[in-house]
């Protein structure tokens, strides 16, 4: 893939202390046992009790963030309903909170079961919510097989994670 120079985002680069790359436990995926304390280093925006959300650290789109449950397995059929239900409404937070935030209008949402169907940690299923907007794809992807993002990715999770408590809040209040 060809590189484009981009100096402003420099800001973003800047964000990243100099870190050990994640690399799990044998048997377990990077998404497996992100201890809360790790939530902002990591870009996990929420926990429930069956799933998490998290920033997508190599994005399609700004926003591009993936709903995980705790369970880690490459199976849909796996996972109980208690996790399922709580899978679609921290997705349907999640999505409240980037119409909040970056405005997008619309989404793709799914999961990618299986390497073949382009699933890169096929051993524990997670579901993507992509972010979508009119005119959002150019050439540089189709003849220039790059990619250019503009967001900067800790800016976004701060604001996301401001909207999806403000949800949150606000559901609370609710009778």
């Amino acid at each position: 893939m060809q590189r484009m120079y981009s100096p402003w985002r420099d800001v973003y680069m800047q964000t990243f202390k100099e870190e050990k790359p994640i690399v799990p436990e044998e048997g377990k995926s990077v998404f497996a046992d992100i201890p809360p304390e790790q939530d902002e280093e990591r870009f996990v925006l929420c926990r429930g009790e069956y799933c998490f959300a998290i920033l997508n650290l190599y994005p399609y789109n700004c926003g591009h963030l993936m709903v995980i449950p705790y369970l880690q397995t490459p199976e849909f059929s796996d996972l109980d309903e208690k996790t399922m239900v709580e899978i679609f409404k921290m997705s349907n937070l999640c999505m409240e909170a980037l119409k909040i935030a970056i405005k997008p209008h619309g989404f793709n949402f799914g999961a990618n079961l299986g390497r073949v169907a382009g699933g890169s940690i096929d051993e524990h299923i997670h579901f993507h919510i992509v972010p979508r907007w009119e005119g959002d794809t150019n050439f540089m992807p189709v003849l220039g097989d790059t990619k250019v993002l503009s967001n900067d990715l800790r800016k976004t999770y701060i604001q996301l994670r401001e909207a999806i408590q403000q949800l949150q809040s606000e559901q609370k209040e609710k009778p």
